[in-house]
């Protein structure tokens, strides 16, 4: 790699290039060489920018929870269908790097100490996607388009786990648009 050559947003192009290869090979292939390899820089650009392999991995997985495809969810309260809204967003949550973060967090011992530094429970990607199903099912209810004697918070809950263990069989690959609705229906009933 050339010295002197200005990078752009490094931190997001490290990021990108975790997500690659996380989402490629899976959790055990991913190194700073793999990452930085990837990404087309000096593994010294890493450790510059993070104090250890770790401390990226932390950041990474909390990036990608930011970046959520259930956040989108919140503007869709009042149109659509919930069910449909909420499918959609399952949908695209599990077709994300979220499904691959899972692994990850559980693989690396050190990775999960980090994030309960900031993250208190869970693995954030899924935290946060049952947190935002929950503010958004709460919306809802305002609305009068959920039962007002629904605990949202936990429906959100329920709708990630369940779903999750749908998405996660990776032999059978994702389940069909069909079946994610059925997981909602029954959820929501």
């Amino acid at each position: 790699m050339p010295t002197g050559v200005a990078l752009r947003d490094v931190r997001q192009q490290l990021f990108d290039a975790a997500e690659r290869i996380l989402l490629r090979d899976g959790p055990s292939a991913l190194t700073s060489r793999a990452v930085t390899d990837e990404a087309g820089v000096a593994k010294g650009v890493l450790h510059k920018h993070f104090a250890d392999f770790d401390e990226f991995l932390a950041d990474f997985v909390l990036d990608r929870a930011g970046q959520s495809a259930t956040h989108a969810l919140l503007d869709s309260a009042g149109t659509g269908t919930v069910a449909g809204n909420v499918t959609e967003a399952l949908t695209a949550l599990f077709s994300s790097v979220a499904l691959a973060i899972v692994p990850l967090v559980t693989f690396r011992a050190q990775l999960r100490v980090r994030l309960r530094r900031t993250w208190p429970a869970g693995v954030p990607v899924l935290t946060e996607g049952a947190i935002t199903l929950g503010d958004y099912l709460a919306a809802e209810q305002r609305l009068g388009r959920v039962d007002a004697a629904a605990d949202p918070q936990t429906l959100g809950a329920m709708l990630i786990g369940t779903a999750h263990l749908q998405f996660a069989d990776r032999a059978a690959g994702p389940p069909s648009p069909e079946a994610v609705r059925s997981i909602v229906d029954s959820v929501l009933r």
